[in-house]
């Protein structure tokens, strides 16, 4: 029980790390998905459970794909003083677009650099400052 919880919090401070970042960079982009199980339900509905599942999608990336690109670029994260964890997160946001359309979920980024960079940096950003504020009990 306690693994859910922690899964729906993360979900949670990253679906409202995704949506600042969606108002603050131009690039970043959420709609509501248009899907027949959804019903007649309102824009604003159906605009946040896309965000939900896209913040979901973000959190399965970062926890499949993430470690393996971070193994692969730590001589470069190295050599930046950690500044190129900034381009691996930037990937991973648009890896989430990426994976978001194949879903047929409403998010794109447009442009890798800057869209996808300043999003990372706006994300990382609202994540560490609601992280504070959920409980880690590991």
């Amino acid at each position: 029980m306690r693994t859910v919880i922690d899964i729906a919090l993360r979900t949670v401070v990253n679906g409202v790390a995704l949506w600042v970042a969606s108002l603050l960079v131009a690039g970043v982009r959420f709609g509501p998905t248009v899907n027949a199980s959804l019903g007649a339900q309102s824009e604003t509905t159906r605009t946040v459970i896309t965000v939900a599942l896209v913040a979901l999608v973000f959190g399965a990336v970062n926890a499949l794909i993430k470690p393996v690109l971070k193994t692969l670029a730590t001589p470069l994260i190295w050599l930046t003083l950690g500044l190129f964890t900034l381009v691996v997160n930037a990937a991973m946001l648009a890896l989430t677009s990426w994976f978001s359309g194949v879903l047929g979920l409403a998010f794109h980024v447009d442009h890798f650099w800057w869209d996808a960079v300043w999003g990372a940096l706006i994300v990382t950003i609202v994540s560490m400052v609601l992280g504070a504020f959920v409980p880690d009990r590991r």
